[in-house]
């Protein structure tokens, strides 16, 4: 610990990866610089991602369950959207929490410098300040943690304000009447949700034969129907083959079996195709750093790259691209340079949909078994069954255990439904701790609540459920 506290650590990128090293490198008594172009820290995920387009979500909730609310004999007028407050208080949300960071920072000591970083060597950089003019500074270790941004597929890149990436559409330009989603992964479903709940049109193009692709087909369905009476359309099987730019929107030329009408034309169009790592870093060349064919930079169990000074976390080193990952990774690089014996070796990383139904999933999912050729035990309890779910009429959801029928361990959990975000943290537990079915079954869980469906997952592994019938396996 004595020798870590005379270290000079950089951080390059001030995201939830960036900050949460630059953080704990501190609180080690490091001498911390972080280096990033925005005023404060927060990276995409709090100015352009995560943050913002959750603070919107929960406006596209409220409003979906006013419209619910008719069939509790309950009806509101019709909202009135003033654009420019829900836009600034999306802003404020954003404001106050990277201005927090901000705080954090100085308060901890950590040197902030607003600019962009460029290699000079394995130990030294060269800064662009924001403000003007340039500075070499040299450190005993830089941690890499740059993010990535969204991907646009250049066959279908135009030069025209109505097509958006996401952080476009995060800006809310306009409430669109209609808005063409390209992608069927979760930005485009979130998104789509915020435009389509707020009145536009919303038609959603997938290429494969199902939204969500990584996710288990019995979890996405709950979405999927109810996707089909908030969107417009959504046509799977189908690509997008041009975007043409027209005075009244941009014309869209679709192919796939589901297509009825080949030439439509959409007031705005959202690509959401997915993402890239930003690994292009300027004199990244000059080190010994490793960039595979993907643009992942390549690097051990304690995110060390092949230059020893240099480590590389979140979105930069691989998938899959989540802050929360992003976040343990800065933090087992900071233990490596402290010296600590620590390897990044989780066993389930979540994964959330912020859609309405929520879609969580961590560790093992079905379709990985079943290209594994792994056996497994799927015990699966629907919130049919569930009292807080009648209460809150959101019978649609479903909580399913992955059981090694063997061991009886909890290997994956999946769960779609209101508050699906929230409740997948004991799943997360349960399989870290390698938890077994009776664990998480003889664990007393409040009453009423969602979470009780996890102990009645478990408890259908065993055939004895409360709540439904099933008969012993």
């Amino acid at each position: 610990m004595a020798e870590s506290s005379n270290l000079r650590v950089a951080v390059i990128g001030g995201g939830p990866g960036g900050y949460a090293a630059a953080f704990l490198a501190a609180d080690l008594g490091m001498k911390v610089t972080m280096i990033d172009p925005e005023v404060n820290p927060g990276g995409v995920c709090l100015y352009r991602g995560c943050i913002p387009s959750k603070a919107l979500l929960h406006v596209a909730k409220l409003l979906e369950e006013a419209e619910q609310a008719k069939n509790w004999g309950i009806e509101f007028s019709e909202p009135k959207i003033d654009l420019n407050k829900l836009r600034g208080w999306k802003e404020s949300v954003v404001k106050k929490l990277t201005g927090g960071l901000g705080q954090l920072s100085k308060q901890r000591k950590v040197e902030f410098v607003q600019g962009k970083a460029a290699f000079v060597n394995g130990t030294t950089l060269k800064v662009t300040k924001t403000a003007g003019g340039d500075e070499t500074l040299s450190f005993d270790r830089i941690i890499i943690a740059t993010g990535s941004r969204p991907t646009m597929v250049p066959s279908l890149k135009i030069d025209s304000p109505r097509l958006m990436d996401s952080s476009g559409a995060l800006d809310l330009p306009e409430i669109p009447k209609t808005l063409l989603v390209i992608g069927g992964g979760y930005i485009g479903l979130e998104l789509g949700s915020v435009y389509a709940t707020l009145g536009t049109k919303v038609t959603c193009v997938e290429m494969l034969p199902g939204l969500l692709p990584g996710a288990d087909r019995d979890l996405v369905l709950p979405l999927h129907k109810r996707l089909e009476k908030l969107f417009s359309a959504i046509l799977l099987n189908t690509t997008v083959k041009s975007l043409k730019e027209e005075k009244n929107g941009i014309r869209v030329s679709l192919e796939g079996p589901n297509v009825k009408e080949k030439e439509q034309v959409f007031d705005r169009v959202l690509m959401s195709v997915g993402r890239r790592p930003n690994s292009e870093i300027a004199g990244l060349d000059k080190t010994k750093v490793k960039v595979n064919q993907k643009g992942f930079i390549e690097i051990n169990g304690q995110r060390q790259t092949a230059e020893p000074t240099v480590y590389a976390i979140g979105d930069v080193a691989g998938e899959p691209m989540l802050a929360h990952k992003a976040m343990h990774e800065g933090r087992t690089a900071v233990e490596a340079i402290a010296g600590h014996k620590v390897a990044f070796e989780p066993n389930a990383i979540p994964a959330v949909v912020f859609t309405d139904p929520e879609i969580a999933w961590a560790g093992l999912t079905e379709t990985q078994a079943k290209e594994q050729g792994r056996e497994i035990t799927v015990a699966k309890f629907p919130w049919a069954a569930s009292g807080r779910a009648i209460t809150i009429d959101r019978p649609e959801g479903l909580t399913k255990l992955l059981i090694d029928p063997k061991t009886e361990r909890v290997l994956g959990v999946g769960i779609v439904g209101a508050g699906a975000g929230e409740l997948i943290a004991e799943g997360v537990l349960a399989i870290e701790m390698c938890a077994l079915a009776a664990d998480v079954g003889m664990t007393i869980h409040p009453h009423p609540t969602l979470s009780e469906t996890m102990m009645e997952g478990a408890e259908v592994f065993y055939g004895q459920a409360t709540d439904i019938y099933r008969p012993k396996r």
